[in-house]
């Protein structure tokens, strides 16, 4: 049997929102280990002159717990 918790991280990228999501998952699995899957709860972009300057995600990591 397995346990799982969950945490939430936002994220942000001036390339894309895969990105922005690559980076953060990235960032969070070099302190959290066994992380199983992700899900995108909000997509967000600034803007600037009518340009898009960076894009955001905010999610939820799943990771199992030993």
């Amino acid at each position: 049997m397995s346990v799982a918790k969950v945490i939430e991280i936002s994220a942000e990228s001036k390339e894309s929102f895969e990105a922005a999501m690559r980076k953060g998952l990235r960032k969070a699995s070099e302190t959290v280990q066994n992380i199983r899957g992700a899900w995108i709860k909000e997509q967000k972009v600034e803007v600037k002159d009518g340009e898009v300057t960076r894009y955001r995600v905010n999610m939820a990591v799943t990771f199992e717990i030993d």
